[in-house]
């Protein structure tokens, strides 16, 4: 099944140019979204997306109509590729149902390949730069060293349990024993369990 898409900026635009080459094309069903391509709610492409099927074809007047970035477009194009989905862009004269097209899907597929090798790269050249600078990666602690210390001190009451201790801090019994423990291996007073 060929399967349309339009796009335009206003609802001042027309959508009859894109329309009428996509009617010319064959398409049986047509999803119009008059939105900027900049929003990231396309209602009507989530629609398309839901409806589509291993064997249909999407096609667009061009490129830039599907996709808000490259990176959006090649987000689409692996997800048409894994989903056995063709893809047409009329005015570039791109056809994945041809070897010329798989050809495009193929390029879609390194470049977003490439992207993401390129993001660990850095990812882990910025770790190891803030640790050579002392500091360590991942979340912010959910507890301040004071707020474990008063922990410490609420647990010294027989009555006081960790439960109450966790909701006076706004944390989960988790949480609490998480940093309880970490503070114990860090050398500081272990409390006994409750």
């Amino acid at each position: 099944m060929k399967i349309g898409y339009i796009r335009v900026s206003t609802d001042d635009q027309l959508t009859d140019l894109q329309s009428d080459a996509l009617s010319e094309f064959g398409c049986d069903k047509i999803y119009t979204d008059k939105i900027t391509g900049k929003s990231l709610k396309r209602p009507e492409l989530e629609k398309m997306l839901d409806t589509l099927r291993p064997g249909d074809v999407v096609v667009v007047w061009r490129l830039d109509r599907l996709g808000r970035s490259l990176k959006d477009l090649i987000e689409l194009m692996e997800s048409f590729k894994q989903q056995n989905i063709q893809f047409v862009s009329l005015q570039e004269n791109i056809d994945t149902t041809n070897a010329m097209g798989e050809l495009v899907f193929h390029l879609f597929a390194s470049i977003a390949q490439f992207e993401r090798q390129l993001i660990s790269e850095r990812t882990k050249a910025g770790l190891k730069a803030a640790r050579a600078r002392g500091r360590k990666g991942g979340r912010k602690p959910a507890l301040s060293k004071q707020q474990i210390q008063l922990a410490h001190s609420m647990l010294l009451d027989p009555n006081v349990t960790k439960v109450t201790v966790a909701k006076h801090l706004g944390v989960s019994r988790p949480t609490l024993d998480k940093a309880l423990s970490d503070t114990a291996h860090d050398g500081q007073q272990s409390i006994f369990q409750k």
